[in-house]
């Protein structure tokens, strides 16, 4: 009787700085599990083997920012059964989607000699405008303990366990006081998806919305109590524009403080 074939994992990098991918390679016990039960066929940051596709499974750190990478995230879609972006880049642009707030020549100008040389989209956006993704799984960078749930899910074809509550929860969860009520600290928990386990809370720092917005966040509400409480326009705008600054419910709630 013939063996039977391990799942095909593939792990592609597009503009990011690699931290997601870091996380998956962090997850040492874990991994060595994980490492088990699938064939990794394309992780360049692991090995520089390369098994061809199909993929059973692909996980995208990375927002696109080229027109190569908006023509090669194609190929990966169309190698790929399941499609899993990882990390604030690849699920809302990145912190290198600040650009999109100004013009991209400014910049271009500024750094380099010869602008004309760098081959640049205008937009740095996520992997979902331009390919259909299966799960998008935030952070900047990403939980390992989410990302090897994710993994799992996928390799015993059930949906992912993540939680899709706030940050707030975590706070409650590990009896962390709130920093913002008690001392009047800017604070993003109330509007970001959990996922870091309330970790600036917990060292009395306001949360900065690494993990991007949670479903149905009311940013709206978030901001005008900031208002309220003396916080100027210009610290609104720059706490939403932050790794996340990109993902629609900060976007749009940034724009809506900007002068």
């Amino acid at each position: 009787m013939a063996p039977q074939r391990k799942p095909k994992l593939a792990v592609w990098k597009f503009a990011s700085c690699d931290g997601c991918q870091l996380s998956l390679l962090d997850c040492e016990d874990e991994l060595l599990s994980v490492v088990g039960e699938v064939e990794i066929a394309n992780f360049p940051e692991a090995s520089r083997a390369v098994a061809k596709g199909p993929y059973d499974l692909s996980l995208v750190e990375g927002s696109v920012t080229t027109p190569h990478d908006a023509e090669r995230i194609h190929a990966v879609r169309r190698q790929s059964k399941f499609l899993v972006t990882i990390g604030a880049c690849a699920t809302a642009g990145g912190i290198q989607a600040l650009r999109n707030f100004k013009d991209v020549k400014e910049f271009t100008t500024a750094v380099y000699a010869n602008p004309s040389y760098i081959d640049t989209l205008a937009k740095s956006t996520p992997i979902a405008d331009h390919v259909f993704v299966d799960f998008q799984l935030r952070g900047c960078p990403i939980s390992k303990y989410q990302l090897v749930e994710v993994i799992s899910a996928y390799l015993n074809h059930r949906k992912p366990n993540i939680p899709s509550y706030g940050v707030c929860m975590e706070c409650k969860q590990r009896g962390t006081v709130c920093v913002m009520v008690a001392q009047g600290t800017m604070c993003l928990g109330p509007v970001t998806h959990a996922g870091c386990n309330a970790l600036c809370p917990s060292y009395n720092r306001g949360c900065f919305g690494c993990f991007g917005p949670k479903e149905t966040a009311n940013t709206n509400s978030l901001a005008k109590w900031w208002s309220g409480h003396g916080v100027s326009d210009v610290e609104i705008v720059r706490s939403f524009r932050g790794f996340n600054a990109y993902a629609e419910a900060f976007r749009k709630e940034s724009e809506a403080y900007e002068k």
